[in-house]
């Protein structure tokens, strides 16, 4: 029953918070949005292709994804929308479900007898520590916007997230090894399917493995699986390597007409400027952001860099913590290989997130841990200030998604529900020219 209960009330949370005034806030639509239901509806009463060049190019798995929502729910704002929101409540369950794994034999164990109030007896104090991690991940206004629209990122994200869980459970069993991995190179495989930063997922799981020193045999099982479902897309980019719009003329490293010289500007510019989105200027575009303001809160910052801080002091100690720093940096290429105006972005580092809650928690572990050496009075103040600085950083980015940032989406989302329209004209490349 306990390791049912945090994934129920997880669930009632996250569906709460993703559904919200789930009409109002974005009232109305961006105009990337209707370029996504555009390239879907291009797909209807055709045979399967896995990549389309409609709107600047995309992979069709979340493509085919929203004609489904579109067949349940008609053709509407809440059928757009919806597999968005419904892959971000999972991404908050999968995310508890891999914290609880790494935690369970953490060398680095969660010290909950100090937690500033009485965990239920029916949850436990672990998995409070735990569901208290998630809800950070979840309350995170940059989780939770992309989460409450189009973008295709929540549906990346879980691919990724499902992966990494059944790589832990393969690590942590002796029992369904093969099965673990085979599961984990199927949803790698679909990541790579997804949205563009996906491509590179695989490197996560593969260099773990290789790090662990895990036979060739084992991984050959992840291989296999994950090829096989990669083929199609694959093959069908290194015969039309033009059709993938949105690479050619994103990816400096492409550009034979920049020097090495200039190419090392621009990921200087772009290392820079993703840096800062983190803690002082965030992304400017009103369809990923509070125009501006930085990613994190001051709380979330400062305890991530003291999570940072640990794992690069002590990954030797502990696999998960060199693993979620790989992660961390693996999901920042697609920013820094990508033209500086085009940073920062917070749609292509979306990924980073786990790794971030991650390193947040791993903080605020070690606080726990260090209050231990402290007599009991200063202990509890310091558990008890603790805990109000993480509710405070949750009610703050709450506070400032559905209090402030509306009013930079009246802006940004302005595009009204052309979606019938859009759906009889989806082969018009000047589709909105008339």
């Amino acid at each position: 029953m306990k390791k049912i209960l945090p994934v129920v009330l997880l669930l009632i949370i996250s569906s709460f918070l993703v559904f919200y005034k789930y009409g109002q806030i974005p009232r109305g639509l961006a105009h990337d949005e209707n370029e996504i239901a555009r390239a879907a509806f291009s797909l209807e009463n055709k045979t399967y292709t896995p990549f389309t060049t409609v709107a600047d190019g995309h992979a069709t798995a979340y493509l085919y994804t929203l004609l489904f929502s579109f067949k349940i729910f008609g053709i509407n704002q809440f059928a757009l929308r919806f597999p968005s929101r419904i892959f971000g409540i999972l991404n908050v369950l999968f995310f508890y479900l891999i914290l609880e794994l790494i935690y369970k034999n953490h060398k680095e164990k969660i010290l909950t007898s100090c937690l500033p109030f009485r965990s239920p007896d029916f949850i436990g104090t672990k998995e409070s520590f735990l569901i208290l991690s998630s809800l950070l991940l979840l309350t995170s206004r940059w989780f939770l916007h992309f989460s409450r629209v189009t973008y295709e990122v929540p549906f990346l994200l879980f691919f990724e997230l499902v992966s990494i869980y059944f790589l832990i459970s393969f690590y942590q069993t002796k029992r369904r090894q093969n099965l673990f991995l085979l599961l984990s190179g199927l949803f790698a495989g679909l990541a790579f399917n997804s949205y563009q930063p996906g491509r590179i997922f695989f490197l996560v799981p593969i260099i773990a493995l290789v790090y662990k020193k895990v036979e060739w045999k084992k991984i050959s099982y992840f291989l296999v699986t994950f090829i096989i479902i990669i083929l199609p897309l694959s093959i069908y980019l290194i015969k039309n390597p033009g059709n993938d719009i949105r690479i050619n003329q994103q990816f400096f490293l492409k550009n034979s007409s920049l020097s090495v010289q200039k190419k090392a500007e621009f990921l200087g510019s772009n290392i820079t400027n993703t840096t800062l989105m983190f803690f002082t200027k965030g992304d400017i575009n009103g369809h990923h952001n509070y125009t501006g303001k930085p990613a994190l809160n001051p709380i979330l910052g400062v305890l991530l860099i003291a999570g940072l801080f640990i794992g690069f002091l002590k990954f030797r100690r502990d696999f998960y913590f060199l693993f979620f720093i790989f992660y961390f940096l693996i999901s920042l290429i697609p920013s820094l290989f990508t033209y500086p105006w085009e940073n920062p972005n917070m749609l292509r580092t979306y990924t980073t997130l786990p790794s971030i809650i991650f390193f947040v928690s791993l903080a605020t572990n070690y606080i726990i841990k260090l209050s231990e050496k402290i007599n009991n009075l200063l202990k509890y103040l310091l558990f008890t200030s603790c805990f109000l600085l993480l509710v405070v950083s949750s009610f703050y980015e709450l506070r400032t998604y559905f209090y402030y940032q509306p009013l930079v989406f009246k802006q940004a989302f302005d595009v009204p529900d052309y979606l019938p329209i859009i759906r009889q004209n989806a082969q018009r490349d000047d589709l909105w020219s008339f």
